[in-house]
């Protein structure tokens, strides 16, 4: 699969109502749920994917866990690129997740379930005090 297929992938989920655990396009995902929906439609589909159960503010730990688990590769913030999965942390823990994009201004944009605007967007991506980046993941079979 290429980063295009997965960016094309997380932009059809643009406008899917915010649900907590949701795995549904077009009716609702949280923001791990978009990681999900787009491994599925990009042909990625080992049941170790799709973790759910976790609260509302995940621990941090086991989402760390579970990406380095069953994602090809960490890379830092130079080195990610359209098609990746970013890693938030807005607290102490990391805890939110989002696609990578290709920002039409220039850089990167985040296709995210953002649970204050109640479904998912595209924004620019910009790291600030209140947005830190953590980390960032290759999709298995990128090419």
């Amino acid at each position: 699969m290429s980063r295009e297929q997965i960016v094309s992938a997380a932009r059809q989920l643009i406008g899917t109502p915010y649900l907590h655990q949701g795995r549904v396009p077009g009716h609702g995902v949280d923001c791990v749920g978009v990681g999900v929906c787009v491994a599925w439609a990009c042909g990625i589909k080992p049941a170790s994917w799709n973790i759910t159960g976790y609260r509302r503010i995940p621990d941090g730990h086991s989402l760390m866990r579970h990406l380095r688990e069953n994602m090809a590769g960490e890379v830092d913030l130079q080195g990610t690129q359209p098609g990746d999965l970013v890693v938030i942390a807005f607290d102490r823990f990391p805890h939110h997740v989002g696609i990578a994009g290709d920002y039409h201004g220039g850089g990167l944009s985040l296709i995210h379930a953002d649970n204050r605007a109640g479904r998912v967007v595209e924004q620019r991506l910009v790291f600030n005090e209140e947005i830190r980046f953590v980390t960032s993941f290759v999709f298995p079979e990128v090419a």
